[in-house]
């Protein structure tokens, strides 16, 4: 419940102003309760407009993006680039292209990435884009040339000290590399730090594609820590099969854990073994196939259909690493009644609120996404890092500077929750300690 009168009036007229898009209206109400306990101690803030700037965006950009595939016939797709909060550095964020994406899907993810790259501790501001254009089951060339159709608009919006957009669902290297290419081709130059995911030839960051992965993992393995528990001889479930997703099953198991059932948009596979992941990566990284051949391929292994049912399989730990609202309050309560002790969020708001106050009420370990699946985009600062000062570290290197920065984030929810009067609670303490970071910065440059 939201008491504070400040916040009910802003979240009111939000709710006015954009009635049809719930997933960012879901995203403003969930931060706007753990925000509470601080905006009562900052009366200065409402004369100021902070919060009712705060949600506004401070530039959304729509454009259509025509393309012709290989039977010359010609599409239209919807582009978004949402430059959302620019207060603590330039706009950062992936771009997303995906059927379901829409303007409340953009706004929802960079609200969320303004306080998911406030917490990494480097200097990025908040933003997201994409597409409603659906990669899977064109060719090459339908998506190089989607890709420079869609760069050939988004370029005039974006740059190194502007705004760096990244990957997210359905832009990997492949994408990102026919966007770069564009834009160099556009500009008649080489700005490495304009986008970042590229390949290793071209700027890219060892580590890149596993840091999302990884660092759900490392800022877990804190808040197991802490509560005096770890990733050794669990069972878990990692939802998804895409870059995050076997990024983090790969560092379970290294933690100790054994991940035995991952999906993808049509259903699931149960190994009770533990996932097979030099199978997994053939078939989705090499293959590009669904994930239900890894049970034609391995035996004791089983495929179910509707993805959604992955909650009914027993786990310790669950790790939803597919997609925003993925599981509802019926998926949280098999997952509390089948035993788990935790949930690790892994995707962009992969809990409804109902399934988030089944969870935290039946007092099972939770962490939020922009806490807990931080590590991509900090990664993608330390990528535009090396393109600034021409330079390329070592993958260990990387990892390392993941590793610390992950266990930071930890410290700052620990130390917000703490001040807060909720030690441990990880959900306040990453709405409050990446907010406080930006309404300082925002005070501190006036009504802009």
């Amino acid at each position: 419940m939201i008491t504070n009168e400040y916040l009910n009036r802003v979240l009111a007229d939000v709710k006015q102003r954009d009635p049809n898009q719930p997933e960012f209206l879901q995203a403003v109400e969930e931060v706007f309760e753990s925000l509470q306990l601080v905006v009562d101690k900052h009366p200065e803030w409402e004369k100021a407009g902070l919060i009712e700037r705060f949600v506004e965006p401070e530039r959304m950009v729509m454009f259509r993006v025509p393309w012709v595939d290989d039977n010359g016939v010609t599409h239209v797709n919807r582009g978004y680039r949402v430059q959302f909060n620019s207060a603590i550095g330039p706009y950062k964020g992936g771009l997303r292209f995906h059927p379901s994406v829409n303007l409340s899907v953009i706004k929802f993810l960079g609200f969320e990435q303004i306080l998911k790259n406030s917490l990494t501790t480097l200097p990025m501001g908040g933003g997201k884009g994409g597409s409603d254009f659906d990669p899977k089951g064109k060719s090459d060339a339908e998506i190089m040339r989607f890709c420079q159709s869609f760069m050939t608009e988004l370029y005039r919006h974006i740059g190194q000290f502007t705004d760096t957009p990244a990957g997210d669902i359905g832009v990997g290297a492949r994408e990102v590399g026919y966007m770069f290419g564009q834009y160099k081709k556009i500009v008649d130059r080489f700005d490495g730090g304009v986008i970042t995911g590229k390949g290793l030839t071209y700027g890219g960051s060892l580590a890149r594609t596993e840091a999302t992965g990884y660092g759900i993992c490392y800022f877990s393995d804190e808040v197991l820590k802490y509560n005096g528990k770890s990733f050794e001889g669990q069972d878990v479930i990692v939802s998804g099969s895409g870059n995050v997703a076997q990024y983090c099953a790969q560092k379970v198991f290294q933690l100790g854990g054994k991940v035995i059932a991952m999906s993808d948009s049509k259903g699931y596979i149960y190994d009770p073994n533990g996932i097979n992941l030099d199978v997994l990566f053939d078939i989705k990284q090499n293959r590009r196939a669904r994930i239900s051949v890894y049970a034609d391929e391995v035996a004791g292994a089983k495929y179910v259909e509707g993805c959604a049912n992955i909650w009914e399989v027993p786990c310790n730990i669950a790790m939803p690493c597919a997609s925003q609202n993925e599981m509802d309050e019926e998926g949280a309560k098999k997952v509390i009644a089948n035993g788990a002790f935790a949930v690790f969020e892994g995707a962009n708001m992969p809990l409804t609120p109902g399934a988030i106050n089944a969870v935290r009420g039946a007092g099972l370990l939770y962490t939020p996404g922009k806490a807990s699946n931080a590590g991509g985009v900090a990664t993608s600062g330390l990528e535009m890092s090396q393109n600034s000062i021409r330079m390329s570290w070592s993958f260990e290197e990387v990892d390392e500077k993941l590793h610390n920065i992950m266990k930071s984030i930890f410290q700052a929810c620990l130390k917000a929750s703490i001040e807060c009067g909720h030690p441990g609670d990880m959900m306040l303490g990453a709405n409050v300690a990446g907010f406080l970071k930006v309404a300082e910065a925002m005070m501190a440059q006036g009504v802009v």
